[in-house]
Protein backbone atom coordinates (compact mmCIF):
# COMPACT_ATOMS: atom_id res chain seq x y z
CA UNK A 1 0.00 0.00 0.00
CA UNK A 2 3.07 2.42 0.82
CA UNK A 3 4.56 1.43 -2.33
CA UNK A 4 1.54 2.35 -4.57
CA UNK A 5 1.07 5.79 -2.44
CA UNK A 6 4.26 6.16 -2.92
CA UNK A 7 4.79 5.27 -7.00
CA UNK A 8 1.39 7.09 -7.25
CA UNK A 9 2.43 10.78 -6.03
CA UNK A 10 5.73 10.35 -7.36
CA UNK A 11 4.43 10.05 -10.94
CA UNK A 12 1.77 12.76 -10.30
CA UNK A 13 4.03 15.22 -9.41
CA UNK A 14 6.23 15.01 -11.93
CA UNK A 15 3.93 17.20 -13.61
CA UNK A 16 4.74 19.65 -10.94
CA UNK A 17 8.28 19.21 -11.49
CA UNK A 18 8.30 20.02 -14.90
CA UNK A 19 6.12 23.19 -14.54
CA UNK A 20 8.51 24.41 -11.86
CA UNK A 21 10.88 24.98 -14.92
CA UNK A 22 8.75 27.76 -15.76
CA UNK A 23 9.84 29.82 -12.32
CA UNK A 24 12.96 29.96 -13.83
CA UNK A 25 13.08 30.90 -17.21
CA UNK A 26 11.97 34.19 -19.35
CA UNK A 27 10.86 33.08 -22.40
CA UNK A 28 9.13 30.39 -23.99
CA UNK A 29 10.45 27.05 -25.10
CA UNK A 30 11.03 26.98 -28.96
CA UNK A 31 8.80 24.33 -30.83
CA UNK A 32 11.77 22.32 -31.63
CA UNK A 33 12.24 21.67 -27.93
CA UNK A 34 8.75 21.20 -26.98
CA UNK A 35 8.21 18.84 -29.92
CA UNK A 36 12.04 16.83 -28.42
CA UNK A 37 9.84 16.64 -25.20
CA UNK A 38 6.76 15.24 -26.54
CA UNK A 39 9.00 12.22 -28.80
CA UNK A 40 11.01 11.68 -25.90
CA UNK A 41 8.14 11.10 -23.44
CA UNK A 42 6.49 8.53 -26.38
CA UNK A 43 9.56 6.90 -26.61
CA UNK A 44 9.55 6.27 -22.39
CA UNK A 45 5.74 5.49 -22.70
CA UNK A 46 6.06 2.82 -25.83
CA UNK A 47 9.11 0.91 -23.76
CA UNK A 48 6.77 0.96 -20.85
CA UNK A 49 4.11 -0.39 -22.36
CA UNK A 50 5.78 -3.35 -25.03
CA UNK A 51 8.16 -4.49 -22.60
CA UNK A 52 6.58 -3.85 -19.26
CA UNK A 53 3.04 -3.99 -18.84
CA UNK A 54 2.62 -6.22 -22.28
CA UNK A 55 4.58 -9.04 -21.67
CA UNK A 56 3.34 -9.03 -17.61
CA UNK A 57 0.05 -9.11 -18.69
CA UNK A 58 0.37 -12.12 -21.64
CA UNK A 59 2.40 -14.02 -18.75
CA UNK A 60 -0.89 -13.48 -16.35
CA UNK A 61 -4.12 -13.86 -18.58
CA UNK A 62 -2.83 -14.75 -22.27
CA UNK A 63 -3.38 -13.31 -25.28
CA UNK A 64 -7.03 -13.25 -25.32
CA UNK A 65 -7.07 -11.04 -21.82
CA UNK A 66 -4.38 -9.25 -23.54
CA UNK A 67 -6.54 -8.53 -26.96
CA UNK A 68 -9.79 -7.85 -24.83
CA UNK A 69 -7.95 -5.10 -22.53
CA UNK A 70 -6.03 -3.21 -25.04
CA UNK A 71 -9.48 -2.83 -27.07
CA UNK A 72 -10.98 -1.24 -24.20
CA UNK A 73 -8.04 0.49 -23.00
CA UNK A 74 -8.40 2.05 -26.53
CA UNK A 75 -12.03 2.41 -26.55
CA UNK A 76 -11.78 4.60 -23.09
CA UNK A 77 -9.30 6.69 -24.87
CA UNK A 78 -11.30 7.13 -27.83
CA UNK A 79 -14.98 7.83 -26.35
CA UNK A 80 -12.92 10.42 -23.65
CA UNK A 81 -11.47 12.09 -27.14
CA UNK A 82 -14.91 12.13 -28.47
CA UNK A 83 -16.99 13.61 -25.49
CA UNK A 84 -14.01 16.43 -24.87
CA UNK A 85 -13.10 18.74 -27.50
CA UNK A 86 -9.35 18.47 -28.48
CA UNK A 87 -7.63 21.89 -28.88
CA UNK A 88 -3.99 21.80 -29.74
CA UNK A 89 -1.94 23.58 -27.28
CA UNK A 90 1.62 23.38 -29.33
CA UNK A 91 1.08 24.03 -32.74
CA UNK A 92 -2.30 26.66 -32.36
CA UNK A 93 -1.30 29.81 -33.50
CA UNK A 94 -4.14 32.21 -32.29
CA UNK A 95 -4.15 33.37 -28.24
CA UNK A 96 -7.00 31.71 -26.63
CA UNK A 97 -8.13 34.24 -23.55
CA UNK A 98 -8.05 32.75 -20.44
CA UNK A 99 -12.09 31.93 -20.08
CA UNK A 100 -14.19 29.04 -20.73
CA UNK A 101 -12.31 27.52 -23.44
CA UNK A 102 -8.76 28.04 -21.68
CA UNK A 103 -10.78 26.46 -18.27
CA UNK A 104 -11.97 23.23 -20.88
CA UNK A 105 -8.35 22.56 -22.22
CA UNK A 106 -7.57 22.17 -17.81
CA UNK A 107 -10.12 20.05 -17.76
CA UNK A 108 -9.22 17.98 -20.78
CA UNK A 109 -5.99 17.87 -19.70
CA UNK A 110 -6.56 16.49 -16.55
CA UNK A 111 -9.25 13.35 -17.45
CA UNK A 112 -6.60 12.37 -20.22
CA UNK A 113 -4.20 12.06 -16.65
CA UNK A 114 -6.64 9.27 -15.70
CA UNK A 115 -6.02 6.00 -17.55
CA UNK A 116 -2.27 6.98 -16.85
CA UNK A 117 -2.99 6.68 -12.95
CA UNK A 118 -4.97 3.37 -13.52
CA UNK A 119 -1.90 2.29 -15.26
CA UNK A 120 0.23 2.73 -12.11
CA UNK A 121 -1.96 1.17 -9.63
CA UNK A 122 -2.50 -1.69 -11.79
CA UNK A 123 0.69 -2.55 -12.22
CA UNK A 124 1.38 -2.52 -8.63
CA UNK A 125 -1.30 -4.80 -8.47
CA UNK A 126 0.14 -7.41 -10.54
CA UNK A 127 2.82 -10.53 -9.02
CA UNK A 128 5.89 -8.69 -10.35
CA UNK A 129 7.22 -6.43 -7.57
CA UNK A 130 8.99 -4.19 -9.74
CA UNK A 131 6.35 -3.69 -12.70
CA UNK A 132 4.71 -0.78 -10.50
CA UNK A 133 8.02 1.11 -9.97
CA UNK A 134 8.71 0.57 -13.33
CA UNK A 135 5.19 2.30 -14.92
CA UNK A 136 5.57 4.73 -12.26
CA UNK A 137 8.75 5.92 -13.49
CA UNK A 138 7.65 5.71 -17.03
CA UNK A 139 4.22 8.06 -16.09
CA UNK A 140 6.88 10.36 -14.43
CA UNK A 141 8.89 10.91 -17.28
CA UNK A 142 5.80 11.38 -19.58
CA UNK A 143 4.24 14.21 -16.91
CA UNK A 144 7.19 16.23 -16.50
CA UNK A 145 7.60 17.69 -20.32
CA UNK A 146 3.62 17.57 -20.22
CA UNK A 147 3.58 19.67 -16.87
CA UNK A 148 5.56 22.04 -18.86
CA UNK A 149 3.92 22.60 -21.70
CA UNK A 150 0.74 22.92 -20.00
CA UNK A 151 2.48 25.89 -17.92
CA UNK A 152 3.76 27.05 -20.39
CA UNK A 153 0.53 27.18 -22.44
CA UNK A 154 -1.18 29.17 -19.01
CA UNK A 155 1.64 31.55 -19.11
CA UNK A 156 1.06 32.37 -22.34
CA UNK A 157 -2.33 33.29 -21.46
CA UNK A 158 -1.15 36.47 -19.05
CA UNK A 159 -0.96 34.19 -15.74
CA UNK A 160 1.44 34.44 -13.41
CA UNK A 161 4.38 31.60 -13.15
CA UNK A 162 3.21 30.74 -10.15
CA UNK A 163 -0.67 30.53 -10.83
CA UNK A 164 0.58 28.78 -13.79
CA UNK A 165 3.20 26.45 -11.80
CA UNK A 166 0.46 25.38 -9.48
CA UNK A 167 -2.83 24.90 -12.22
CA UNK A 168 -0.54 22.48 -13.47
CA UNK A 169 0.64 20.53 -11.26
CA UNK A 170 -2.99 20.07 -10.23
CA UNK A 171 -3.81 18.67 -12.99
CA UNK A 172 -1.36 15.70 -12.48
CA UNK A 173 -3.25 15.38 -8.98
CA UNK A 174 -5.85 13.34 -10.50
CA UNK A 175 -3.74 10.48 -10.64
CA UNK A 176 -3.13 9.78 -7.38
CA UNK A 177 -6.91 9.27 -6.85
CA UNK A 178 -7.24 7.03 -10.08
CA UNK A 179 -4.29 4.97 -9.28
CA UNK A 180 -5.58 4.18 -6.07
CA UNK A 181 -9.27 3.26 -8.08
CA UNK A 182 -6.74 1.01 -10.22
CA UNK A 183 -4.96 -0.70 -7.32
CA UNK A 184 -8.15 -1.65 -5.43
CA UNK A 185 -10.15 -3.06 -8.50
CA UNK A 186 -7.25 -5.22 -9.21
CA UNK A 187 -6.28 -6.06 -5.80
CA UNK A 188 -9.90 -7.65 -4.90
CA UNK A 189 -10.62 -8.81 -8.38
CA UNK A 190 -7.20 -11.03 -8.68
CA UNK A 191 -8.26 -12.29 -11.89
CA UNK A 192 -9.18 -8.50 -13.27
CA UNK A 193 -5.14 -7.96 -13.20
CA UNK A 194 -3.82 -9.03 -16.57
CA UNK A 195 -6.94 -7.08 -18.00
CA UNK A 196 -6.22 -3.72 -16.63
CA UNK A 197 -2.17 -4.26 -17.43
CA UNK A 198 -3.18 -4.65 -21.18
CA UNK A 199 -6.08 -1.86 -20.60
CA UNK A 200 -3.39 0.19 -19.12
CA UNK A 201 -0.98 -0.56 -22.29
CA UNK A 202 -3.89 0.54 -24.68
CA UNK A 203 -4.96 3.43 -23.28
CA UNK A 204 -0.77 4.39 -23.32
CA UNK A 205 -0.23 3.45 -27.17
CA UNK A 206 -3.36 5.33 -27.87
CA UNK A 207 -1.54 8.11 -26.14
CA UNK A 208 1.55 7.61 -28.25
CA UNK A 209 0.47 7.14 -31.85
CA UNK A 210 -2.87 9.67 -31.44
CA UNK A 211 -1.12 12.45 -29.55
CA UNK A 212 2.63 12.46 -28.85
CA UNK A 213 4.10 11.56 -31.58
CA UNK A 214 1.82 13.42 -34.48
CA UNK A 215 2.22 16.75 -32.15
CA UNK A 216 5.68 16.05 -31.99
CA UNK A 217 5.77 16.22 -35.70
CA UNK A 218 4.02 19.53 -36.06
CA UNK A 219 6.41 22.01 -37.22
CA UNK A 220 8.62 20.22 -39.43
CA UNK A 221 10.84 18.58 -37.21
CA UNK A 222 10.08 15.22 -37.69
CA UNK A 223 14.02 14.09 -37.84
CA UNK A 224 14.94 15.62 -34.36
CA UNK A 225 12.07 14.07 -32.76
CA UNK A 226 12.47 10.74 -34.18
CA UNK A 227 16.08 10.24 -32.21
CA UNK A 228 14.46 12.18 -29.04
CA UNK A 229 11.90 9.46 -29.65
CA UNK A 230 14.29 6.39 -29.97
CA UNK A 231 16.45 7.56 -27.28
CA UNK A 232 13.79 7.94 -24.84
CA UNK A 233 12.68 4.44 -25.40
CA UNK A 234 16.36 3.58 -25.30
CA UNK A 235 16.50 5.40 -21.78
CA UNK A 236 13.29 3.29 -20.38
CA UNK A 237 15.05 -0.30 -21.94
CA UNK A 238 18.03 0.38 -19.94
CA UNK A 239 16.27 1.11 -16.47
CA UNK A 240 13.96 -1.77 -16.83
CA UNK A 241 17.17 -4.02 -17.18
CA UNK A 242 19.14 -2.30 -14.61
CA UNK A 243 15.69 -2.64 -11.98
Amino acid sequence: MIEVFVGSVLSALSTGAGALIILFINQSLTHRWKDILLAFSAGIMMAASTIGLIPEAMKLGGFVSLSIGVFFGVLALTTLEKKIPHIDLEHNQYGIKFDEKAMLIIAAITLHNIPEGMSVGVSYASQTEDTGNLIALAIGFQNAPEGLLVALFLLNQRLSKFKAFLLATLTGAIEIVTSFIGFYLTSFVQGLVPYGLSFAAGAMLFIIYKELIPESHGDGNERVSTYAFITGLLVMVLLIDIF
